[in-house]
């Protein structure tokens, strides 16, 4: 087990730095223009396939870093370019670690690597949970899944929204209901291979922010599937359904499992636990760069015969700004250790990582643009539109509200939903 540490080595520095660079040099000349198009940026992201950034390969080598640190330096490292471009070229993601925690090694083996294709022919997947209906309430799910025994198949039904990718993705990593009395304990996840009929893109979201990142629904109409696409097996998944029937049964919630009620998992759960120190570490980033906008802004914009940060009030904001960023990369950094080194959320340190962050993005960049006065009202800055993206930090992945929720009801012993 590595221990924790707020240090870098030497190998993670010289990530970042590279990073750092394909941020500067080439996200973000082209985030203004892709914020406009509202568009999937697919020429930058065949530039992060080629230089090795958008791989498996790579994302793997963060993923299984030792001391966890490697995917929120990533993440904090390509949004300080842009999130919008960000996403685009991190999005494929999700649906990675979808499969990675819930799928078998013949799963991951087989379905990670078509998710991303190669440099010549690039692909985006997409995760599919949230619904009109079910968005923090996940219990709520109507997309079913029936299991065809005759033809080992399982037919699909149902429409999700707020899908990254959604519709433009070859593979598609579907969460759905398969024992609607079981609530979100009845639960399972599906690969749908890119063709499969019946899959097709409804509406594509013009969003506030992230515009550069493809957000759509997700319309599944009778599609099929194999036996095999179910993550995890379907001997795996009776077995789960049968505990969960046998607690159902039994009434109340029983007694906690090992590692208390916060390790309790559905399939998409799993998948949220995986990645919120991660989107934690993309709101670093954004804020991160919003304070370096206005930190240089406040050191060249003179009023009254001096630079502007020669003045309390606009010198202290800059101080609280640098203090949170701080504050919650500590706090995503400890969440991303411990989730990679298997200690348990006992106090669900992963969405109080994911909390923070967002909230601090959208306090810090708010904050810059009140620094930048009018021109950080205008889009000769990027401010404005840092601060539009940082919006949905505190939306995706599970509100600030739901990370409250999930905190509180961890802090009193009561069971994750």
């Amino acid at each position: 087990m590595a221990e924790f540490t707020m240090e870098l080595n030497d190998e993670q520095k010289e990530v970042r730095d590279w990073l750092h660079g394909f941020a500067a040099d080439v996200i973000r000349p082209a985030a203004a223009e892709w914020d406009e198009r509202e568009e999937t940026p697919w020429p930058v992201i065949q530039e992060a396939a080629k230089v090795g950034i958008y791989s498996l390969d790579f994302y793997a080598q963060q993923y299984f870093d030792p001391t966890g640190l490697g995917i929120p330096m990533a993440m904090e490292e390509l949004f300080w370019g842009d999130a919008g471009i960000a996403l685009s070229i991190v999005g494929t993601g999700l649906a990675a670690v979808g499969v990675l925690a819930n799928g078998t090694e013949e799963q991951i083996g087989t379905w990670i690597p078509q998710m991303y294709g190669d440099q010549n022919d690039v692909k985006v997947a997409a995760f599919c949970s949230s619904e009109p209906d079910a968005g923090s309430d996940v219990a709520s799910m109507r997309t079913r899944a029936v299991y065809d025994e005759a033809k080992d198949e399982w037919v699909i039904n149902g429409t999700k929204t707020w899908a990254t990718n959604g519709g433009i993705a070859g593979v598609h990593v579907v969460v759905a209901c398969v024992d609607p009395e079981l609530g979100s304990k009845g639960h399972a996840s599906f690969i749908v291979p890119p063709g499969t009929p019946g899959l097709a893109q409804g509406q594509k979201f013009k969003k506030h922010g992230i515009r550069a990142s493809h957000t759509a629904e997700v319309i599944l109409d009778n599609v099929r599937v194999p036996g095999s696409c179910l993550l995890g097996g379907k001997e795996k998944l009776d077995e789960r359904l049968a505990r969960a029937r046998e607690k159902a049964k039994a009434g109340g919630m029983g007694v906690p499992p090992a590692g208390g009620w916060g390790s309790v998992k559905n399939a998409a759960m799993a998948t949220f636990e995986a990645s919120r120190p991660a989107v934690g570490a993309m709101a670093v980033g954004t804020a991160r760069a919003a304070y370096e906008v206005a930190l240089d802004y406040a050191r060249t914009r003179e009023q009254f015969g001096r630079p502007i940060i020669d003045n309390q009030g606009v010198a202290f904001q800059l101080a609280d700004m640098r203090t949170q960023i701080d504050a919650a990369r500590l706090l995503v950094w400890r969440a991303s250790w411990m989730a990679v080194n298997g200690r348990p959320f006992t106090a669900a340190e992963g969405s109080m990582s994911k909390l923070f962050a967002s909230e601090t993005a959208k306090k810090v960049t708010a904050q810059a643009i009140q620094i930048l006065g009018g021109n950080g009202y205008t889009r000769e800055y990027p401010v404005e539109r840092m601060h539009r993206d940082s919006a949905i930090y505190t939306i995706f992945e599970g509100t600030s509200e739901i990370q409250r929720l999930v905190i509180a009801r961890t802090l009193a012993g009561m069971p994750i939903r």
